[in-house]
Protein backbone atom coordinates (compact mmCIF):
# COMPACT_ATOMS: atom_id res chain seq x y z
CA UNK A 1 0.00 0.00 0.00
CA UNK A 2 1.19 3.18 -0.82
CA UNK A 3 1.91 5.74 1.84
CA UNK A 4 0.74 8.95 1.95
CA UNK A 5 0.87 11.92 3.69
CA UNK A 6 -0.83 15.44 3.56
CA UNK A 7 0.62 18.87 4.45
CA UNK A 8 -1.61 21.72 5.38
CA UNK A 9 0.70 24.60 5.32
CA UNK A 10 1.38 27.87 2.97
CA UNK A 11 3.06 28.13 -0.21
CA UNK A 12 6.28 29.59 -0.73
CA UNK A 13 6.29 30.96 -4.28
CA UNK A 14 10.39 30.79 -3.56
CA UNK A 15 9.60 26.66 -3.59
CA UNK A 16 12.44 26.78 0.35
CA UNK A 17 9.54 26.40 2.48
CA UNK A 18 6.44 25.97 3.04
CA UNK A 19 4.51 23.47 0.71
CA UNK A 20 6.90 23.12 -1.51
CA UNK A 21 9.12 22.10 1.18
CA UNK A 22 7.28 20.08 2.49
CA UNK A 23 6.20 18.09 -0.91
CA UNK A 24 9.68 17.65 -1.83
CA UNK A 25 10.73 15.80 1.59
CA UNK A 26 7.95 13.70 1.44
CA UNK A 27 9.29 12.78 -1.99
CA UNK A 28 12.88 12.42 -0.59
CA UNK A 29 11.44 10.19 1.84
CA UNK A 30 9.65 7.94 -0.05
CA UNK A 31 6.03 8.79 0.87
CA UNK A 32 3.54 10.28 -1.92
CA UNK A 33 2.27 13.71 -0.88
CA UNK A 34 -1.07 15.72 -1.00
CA UNK A 35 -1.47 19.33 -0.06
CA UNK A 36 -4.04 21.72 1.71
CA UNK A 37 -3.08 25.36 0.88
CA UNK A 38 -3.93 27.87 3.81
CA UNK A 39 -2.00 30.77 2.45
CA UNK A 40 -0.05 32.51 -0.91
CA UNK A 41 2.91 34.30 -0.12
CA UNK A 42 4.95 36.61 -2.36
CA UNK A 43 8.35 35.33 -1.25
CA UNK A 44 12.41 34.26 -2.40
CA UNK A 45 15.26 33.84 -0.85
CA UNK A 46 15.47 37.62 0.26
CA UNK A 47 12.23 36.74 2.06
CA UNK A 48 8.02 38.02 2.38
CA UNK A 49 6.68 40.69 0.37
CA UNK A 50 2.84 39.58 0.68
CA UNK A 51 0.61 37.18 2.57
CA UNK A 52 -2.79 36.05 0.63
CA UNK A 53 -4.78 34.02 2.77
CA UNK A 54 -7.08 31.56 1.71
CA UNK A 55 -10.70 31.52 2.44
CA UNK A 56 -11.30 29.24 5.87
CA UNK A 57 -13.98 27.49 3.97
CA UNK A 58 -12.06 26.69 0.91
CA UNK A 59 -9.32 25.67 3.16
CA UNK A 60 -11.60 23.28 4.73
CA UNK A 61 -12.92 22.34 1.31
CA UNK A 62 -9.37 21.20 0.36
CA UNK A 63 -9.74 18.95 3.18
CA UNK A 64 -12.69 17.40 2.75
CA UNK A 65 -11.96 16.60 -1.01
CA UNK A 66 -8.31 15.03 0.07
CA UNK A 67 -9.55 13.49 2.91
CA UNK A 68 -12.61 11.91 1.81
CA UNK A 69 -10.80 10.38 -1.43
CA UNK A 70 -6.94 9.42 0.03
CA UNK A 71 -6.32 6.99 2.57
CA UNK A 72 -4.06 9.26 4.57
CA UNK A 73 -1.60 7.89 6.90
CA UNK A 74 0.38 11.10 8.31
CA UNK A 75 -0.64 15.08 8.47
CA UNK A 76 2.03 17.78 8.95
CA UNK A 77 0.65 21.24 9.70
CA UNK A 78 2.24 24.56 9.22
CA UNK A 79 1.34 27.73 8.36
CA UNK A 80 -1.65 29.01 9.77
CA UNK A 81 -2.00 33.00 9.53
CA UNK A 82 -5.53 33.35 11.57
CA UNK A 83 -7.94 32.54 13.61
CA UNK A 84 -10.39 31.59 11.50
CA UNK A 85 -8.00 28.88 9.27
CA UNK A 86 -6.91 27.55 12.68
CA UNK A 87 -10.65 26.87 13.68
CA UNK A 88 -11.10 25.67 9.87
CA UNK A 89 -8.20 23.30 9.94
CA UNK A 90 -8.92 21.69 13.39
CA UNK A 91 -12.58 21.05 12.52
CA UNK A 92 -11.40 19.43 9.26
CA UNK A 93 -8.76 17.21 11.53
CA UNK A 94 -11.75 16.19 13.82
CA UNK A 95 -13.97 15.63 10.59
CA UNK A 96 -11.42 12.24 9.01
CA UNK A 97 -8.89 10.22 9.50
CA UNK A 98 -6.24 12.09 9.14
CA UNK A 99 -3.17 9.67 11.04
CA UNK A 100 -0.90 10.98 13.26
CA UNK A 101 -0.86 14.62 13.47
CA UNK A 102 2.65 16.82 13.39
CA UNK A 103 2.41 20.04 14.28
CA UNK A 104 5.27 23.05 13.13
CA UNK A 105 4.01 25.63 14.80
CA UNK A 106 5.46 28.67 12.19
CA UNK A 107 4.88 31.79 13.44
CA UNK A 108 7.89 33.67 11.81
CA UNK A 109 10.03 32.87 8.42
CA UNK A 110 14.06 32.89 8.44
CA UNK A 111 13.95 36.24 7.13
CA UNK A 112 11.98 37.65 10.35
CA UNK A 113 8.94 38.31 8.55
CA UNK A 114 5.90 37.24 10.51
CA UNK A 115 3.10 34.48 9.39
CA UNK A 116 1.21 33.98 12.36
CA UNK A 117 -0.66 37.15 13.86
CA UNK A 118 0.04 37.65 17.34
CA UNK A 119 -3.77 37.82 17.81
CA UNK A 120 -4.21 33.95 16.55
CA UNK A 121 -1.08 32.38 18.86
CA UNK A 122 -3.44 31.68 21.48
CA UNK A 123 -5.86 30.40 19.30
CA UNK A 124 -3.07 27.59 17.87
CA UNK A 125 -2.41 26.62 21.81
CA UNK A 126 -6.05 26.34 22.51
CA UNK A 127 -7.68 24.59 19.52
CA UNK A 128 -4.63 22.71 17.84
CA UNK A 129 -2.29 22.17 19.95
CA UNK A 130 -4.18 19.18 21.73
CA UNK A 131 -5.08 17.72 18.49
CA UNK A 132 -1.19 17.14 17.70
CA UNK A 133 0.82 14.05 18.19
CA UNK A 134 4.12 15.89 18.02
CA UNK A 135 4.80 20.20 18.03
CA UNK A 136 7.80 20.83 16.58
CA UNK A 137 8.73 24.77 18.02
CA UNK A 138 11.86 26.39 17.40
CA UNK A 139 13.20 28.45 20.45
CA UNK A 140 11.76 31.38 19.43
CA UNK A 141 8.14 29.47 18.86
CA UNK A 142 8.18 27.68 21.65
CA UNK A 143 9.09 31.07 23.61
CA UNK A 144 6.14 32.88 22.35
CA UNK A 145 3.80 30.05 23.08
CA UNK A 146 4.83 30.19 26.56
CA UNK A 147 5.28 33.77 26.64
CA UNK A 148 9.14 33.78 27.99
CA UNK A 149 12.32 34.48 27.39
CA UNK A 150 14.23 32.00 24.67
CA UNK A 151 15.79 28.76 26.46
CA UNK A 152 19.47 29.42 26.00
CA UNK A 153 21.14 26.24 27.65
CA UNK A 154 19.64 22.50 27.73
CA UNK A 155 18.09 23.09 31.22
CA UNK A 156 16.09 25.97 30.15
CA UNK A 157 14.97 23.89 27.28
CA UNK A 158 14.12 20.79 29.01
CA UNK A 159 12.01 23.26 31.07
CA UNK A 160 10.27 24.58 28.21
CA UNK A 161 9.63 20.83 26.62
CA UNK A 162 7.87 20.44 30.30
CA UNK A 163 5.87 23.43 30.31
CA UNK A 164 5.17 22.60 26.57
CA UNK A 165 3.75 19.58 27.21
CA UNK A 166 1.06 20.86 29.23
CA UNK A 167 -0.72 22.49 26.75
CA UNK A 168 -2.24 19.46 25.88
CA UNK A 169 0.42 18.01 22.76
CA UNK A 170 0.94 14.03 23.49
CA UNK A 171 5.22 15.14 22.66
CA UNK A 172 7.23 18.00 21.91
CA UNK A 173 10.30 18.12 19.96
CA UNK A 174 12.16 21.31 20.86
CA UNK A 175 14.55 22.14 18.09
CA UNK A 176 17.55 23.48 19.02
CA UNK A 177 18.94 24.82 15.59
CA UNK A 178 18.91 28.72 16.42
CA UNK A 179 20.87 28.40 19.07
CA UNK A 180 24.56 28.59 19.65
CA UNK A 181 27.73 26.03 20.11
CA UNK A 182 29.78 23.37 17.62
CA UNK A 183 26.36 21.12 18.15
CA UNK A 184 22.54 21.47 17.33
CA UNK A 185 20.89 19.79 20.00
CA UNK A 186 16.75 18.75 19.24
CA UNK A 187 14.86 17.57 22.36
CA UNK A 188 12.15 14.90 22.29
CA UNK A 189 9.76 14.78 25.18
CA UNK A 190 6.66 12.68 25.51
CA UNK A 191 3.84 12.40 27.78
CA UNK A 192 5.66 9.14 30.08
CA UNK A 193 8.62 12.05 30.85
CA UNK A 194 11.34 10.31 28.50
CA UNK A 195 13.77 13.06 27.28
CA UNK A 196 16.04 11.64 24.14
CA UNK A 197 18.92 14.33 22.53
CA UNK A 198 19.32 14.44 19.32
CA UNK A 199 22.64 16.12 18.40
CA UNK A 200 24.57 17.17 15.29
CA UNK A 201 27.35 19.25 14.17
CA UNK A 202 26.15 22.72 13.38
CA UNK A 203 26.77 23.47 9.62
CA UNK A 204 28.08 26.44 8.96
CA UNK A 205 25.99 28.02 5.95
CA UNK A 206 23.28 30.85 5.25
CA UNK A 207 21.29 28.78 2.86
CA UNK A 208 18.63 27.40 5.66
CA UNK A 209 15.39 28.21 4.56
CA UNK A 210 12.75 25.86 5.16
CA UNK A 211 14.57 23.57 7.80
CA UNK A 212 11.68 23.54 9.97
CA UNK A 213 9.03 22.76 7.39
CA UNK A 214 11.46 19.96 5.78
CA UNK A 215 11.97 18.58 9.10
CA UNK A 216 8.24 18.09 10.29
CA UNK A 217 7.05 16.59 6.88
CA UNK A 218 10.16 14.39 6.93
CA UNK A 219 8.79 13.31 10.46
CA UNK A 220 5.28 12.76 9.45
CA UNK A 221 6.74 10.89 6.21
CA UNK A 222 8.46 8.60 8.50
CA UNK A 223 4.78 8.02 10.31
CA UNK A 224 3.38 7.89 7.05
CA UNK A 225 5.39 4.85 6.33
CA UNK A 226 4.69 3.49 10.01
CA UNK A 227 7.45 4.81 11.67
CA UNK A 228 6.82 5.32 15.67
CA UNK A 229 7.50 8.33 16.54
CA UNK A 230 10.81 8.31 18.13
CA UNK A 231 12.50 6.49 15.48
CA UNK A 232 10.86 8.95 12.53
CA UNK A 233 12.07 11.74 14.79
CA UNK A 234 15.76 10.25 14.17
CA UNK A 235 15.12 9.50 10.79
CA UNK A 236 14.27 13.26 9.85
CA UNK A 237 16.94 14.63 11.66
CA UNK A 238 19.13 12.55 10.04
CA UNK A 239 17.92 14.23 6.73
CA UNK A 240 17.67 17.22 7.34
CA UNK A 241 21.23 17.28 8.52
CA UNK A 242 22.26 16.10 4.98
CA UNK A 243 19.90 18.30 3.81
CA UNK A 244 21.66 21.33 5.58
CA UNK A 245 24.95 19.97 4.70
CA UNK A 246 24.62 19.83 1.32
CA UNK A 247 22.58 22.81 0.70
CA UNK A 248 25.72 25.06 -0.72
CA UNK A 249 25.76 22.75 -3.64
CA UNK A 250 22.96 24.47 -4.73
CA UNK A 251 23.18 27.74 -6.36
CA UNK A 252 19.17 29.35 -5.59
CA UNK A 253 18.66 33.54 -4.81
CA UNK A 254 20.72 35.33 -3.52
CA UNK A 255 19.49 35.41 0.03
CA UNK A 256 19.08 32.30 2.37
CA UNK A 257 18.69 30.00 -0.16
CA UNK A 258 16.78 26.78 1.05
CA UNK A 259 18.39 23.45 2.21
CA UNK A 260 19.01 20.20 -0.82
CA UNK A 261 15.77 17.78 -0.09
CA UNK A 262 17.25 15.86 -2.87
CA UNK A 263 21.15 15.27 -1.95
CA UNK A 264 20.30 11.96 -1.62
CA UNK A 265 19.41 11.60 -4.99
CA UNK A 266 20.88 14.49 -7.34
CA UNK A 267 24.48 14.19 -9.02
CA UNK A 268 26.65 16.19 -6.97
Amino acid sequence: MTAIAVTIAGSDSGGGAGIQADLKSFSANGVYGASVLTALTAQNTQGVSAIHDVPPDFVRAQMDAVYSDLKVNATKIGMLSSVEIIEAVAAGLKAHVTGPVVLDPVMVAASGDPLLAETAIDCLISVLVPLADVITPNLQEAAKMLQSEAATSEKEMLHQAEELLKLGARSVLLKGGHGTGAESSDLYFDAVGNAVWLRAERVATENTHGTGCTLSSAIAAGLAKGQDLESAIRSAKQYIQGAISAADQLEIGTGHGPVHHFHQFWDK
